[in-house]
């Protein structure tokens, strides 16, 4: 945690208990937290010295081979084979969608900073694995007899978020890894645009398979690149899944393994697809208690960091944190709600640096995300 310790100073600014400013910041336990304690202002970008700490996050993964989670289906003997060989440009990680995102961090690092300390490194490791062979292989895998369900729709929704990072990233190498990454990029729009019809109900979810998570990432990556019928395919299934959902139990969450909130995701969405007026009528029916400026709802407590599911609460609280930001960022009035976001990054944060590889191996992109929506004024 004390690595964290100037950076919690900044997040908090709770000074009620302190002496000086000099004096020792000693973090507010969840229940003596109240709805007015934090500061209503934006949280700061991170420092260099914090970007680099979590840039050595994904650096320590992206190319490691075990522990891995294939999550394959194995039609016959010759689907069994070594992760870097299956995907060869997204093996590290644990998982595949983590390894994705894990390549997405660094992206938006070395867009945010121009001296990172281990640029050099990041940009061969970027180099070495998107490449124009790799992604032809990832492919491959993903149109194979047994795997067209593969990630879906969480790994496709990092995929389009990655393919969205380099397609604004003013550089070079975003250019040259846009262009090897494309073929897999155009295959998961497709894929969207074909599953989504079939998909007859909203998969309501805190884990991987949210439909509304998988449905806002791609989302911003259609209206960032301008593809109009996959933005015409998830507005058209996001209206029928949730336009009329009212009075979200938000008093059931978490669920003990969640690291998405089904409510707040589908708040995520909604207030992208629908316009000011029309989301305000929906956001007062399906959630209206979020819309006052008493609203508060307490952290998700992670009670062991080396369990690979217990630790998802630290995503649930990264993952709130963008959604009440991103919400605050767009309609002011809902101001209120940057105060909520930031008591969840404060009771996660700390932890991230120096976290075990079940933790660790992902929770940085979620950081990252967070704390970029939370920066945006």
């Amino acid at each position: 945690m004390h690595k964290f310790t100037i950076f919690v100073m900044l997040l908090t600014l709770i000074a009620c208990n302190q002496t000086s400013k000099e004096s020792q910041i000693v973090e507010p336990s969840t229940e003596e937290m109240t709805p007015r304690q934090a500061t209503l202002q934006p949280i700061k970008r991170l420092t260099i010295q914090e970007a680099n700490k979590l840039a050595e996050l994904p650096l320590a993964c992206m190319q490691t081979v075990y522990p891995n989670k294939l999550n394959q289906v194995i039609g016959e003997k010759e689907d069994l084979d070594e992760p870097n060989i299956l995907h060869p440009a997204f093996y590290g990680c644990f998982d595949w969608h983590s390894a994705v995102h894990g390549h997405w961090s660094l992206v938006r690092l070395l867009k945010e900073f121009k001296d990172l300390e281990k640029e050099g490194e990041i940009r061969e490791k970027l180099i070495a694995n998107i490449t124009k062979e790799n992604i032809i292989k990832e492919v491959a895998y993903f149109k194979g007899k047994h795997n067209t369900s593969y990630e879906r729709t969480y790994g496709w929704a990092w995929l389009l978020k990655l393919a969205e990072e380099l397609h604004t990233w003013d550089d070079p190498l975003a250019k040259e890894l846009e262009v090897n990454l494309q073929p897999l990029t155009d295959l998961i729009v497709a894929k969207y645009i074909a599953f989504l019809p079939k998909l007859k109900y909203p998969i309501r979810v805190g884990e991987h398979t949210n439909t509304a998570f998988g449905l806002s990432f791609a989302w911003d990556y259609a209206v960032t690149t301008k593809n109009n019928t996959l933005k015409e395919s998830i507005a058209k299934r996001a209206l029928e899944f949730y336009n009329n959902d009212i009075g979200c139990p938000i008093g059931w969450e978490p669920s003990g393994y969640d690291f998405l909130s089904p409510c707040l995701e589908e708040v995520d969405l909604m207030r992208k697809i629908l316009d000011k007026a029309a989301f305000k009528i929906w956001l007062h029916q399906f959630m209206p208690q979020i819309t006052k400026p008493d609203f508060t709802i307490a952290v998700g407590e992670v009670s062991d960091r080396t369990d690979g599911k217990l630790v998802h609460l630290d995503g649930l609280n990264f993952s709130r944190a963008w959604v009440l930001y991103g919400l605050s960022n767009q309609y002011p009035e809902y101001e209120h709600l940057r105060q909520v976001a930031n008591e969840h990054i404060v009771y996660s944060l700390p932890n991230l640096v120096g976290d075990s590889y079940e933790g660790g191996h992902w929770l940085g992109s979620f950081a990252i995300y967070a704390l970029d929506k939370g920066s945006k004024e």
